[in-house]
This record gives C-alpha cells, sequence and structure tokens, in this order.
C-alpha cells in the first residue's frame, strides 16, 4: 500500500494540478486506461468543492489530497477544512446574482464518476472519499 498526499492552496488554479498528479498516480496504480478520464473528473469536482469551501470560509488554510493504493482498489481522499457539518457554504454573491451551490449537484456528479464514493462529514470539515479498481496485473511506467 503506497500513499501520496498533496497540500495545496485554495486557488481553482491548483485544481488542474490536483487532476493531473490523480490521473498519473491513477495511471501509475493499474487503473484501467478507459477509466481515467472519470478519474480526473471525480478529483476535480471534489476539489473543486474544497477550493470554494475553503475560499469562503477559510482562504489560509490549504485544501489536503491523499490518494492511495489497497487491495486492489485506488483511493483518492480531499479533505477540506471549511465545511460545516457537512454542509456546502452557502452560495457566494457575484453581481448582485447568486453562484451556483458546489454541495448537491457537486457530490452527485462525483458519485456518477466514481466506483465508489463515501461522503464523511467531520466538525471541521468534510472528507470525501472516492475509488476505482485496478486491473490485475503489472502497473504501467509513468
Amino acid at each position: 500500500m503506497a500513499t501520496v498526499e498533496l497540500t495545496f492552496s485554495a486557488l481553482p488554479a491548483h485544481v488542474r494540478t490536483a487532476r493531473l498528479v490523480a490521473a498519473a498516480v491513477a495511471r501509475r496504480t493499474g487503473v484501467p486506461e478507459a477509466i481515467l478520464d472519470e478519474v480526473r473528473l471525480a478529483v476535480g469536482e471534489a476539489c473543486l468543492r474544497a477550493v470554494e469551501a475553503h475560499r469562503l470560509r477559510c482562504p489560509a488554510e490549504p485544501v489536503v489530497m491523499r490518494l492511495r493504493d489497497d487491495d486492489g482498489r485506488f483511493e483518492v481522499t480531499v479533505i477540506d477544512a471549511a465545511s460545516r457539518n457537512g454542509v456546502s457554504p452557502p452560495a457566494a454573491e457575484a453581481n448582485g446574482s447568486p453562484l451556483p451551490e458546489m454541495g448537491d449537484l457537486g457530490l452527485a456528479v462525483i458519485a456518477g464518476l466514481a466506483d465508489d464514493v463515501e461522503v464523511v462529514p467531520r466538525p471541521e470539515g468534510m472528507s470525501i472519499r472516492m475509488s476505482w479498481p485496478v486491473s490485475p496485473g503489472e502497473p504501467t511506467a509513468a
């Protein structure tokens, strides 16, 4: 079992980096090429949700992403320190218009992309764990 941990500032530009790291680790772990796009999209949704929550509530706190391969599964956990009791922050206002919520819609997208999803509200934030199967055989070289 190997674990990679990435912490990044709550900036939208870092979401792309998180997606790229997740895809590279997934490929190396042996996730089938056919579902790498699903990994990228689900990780992007989870990280974007965390970044938006942090930007509204605790912009100085980093977002944490953990990637593991364990028991034939590739697992990604995105941890934010901004959600309260598992509830997304209220939509921000831009030019008097509310911005869309990242809460339920983002979680629904993640649930549709990942093979297994667990959302764990914590007193200090929220943890979203997603996993996908790993192909039997040797991991591919990066």
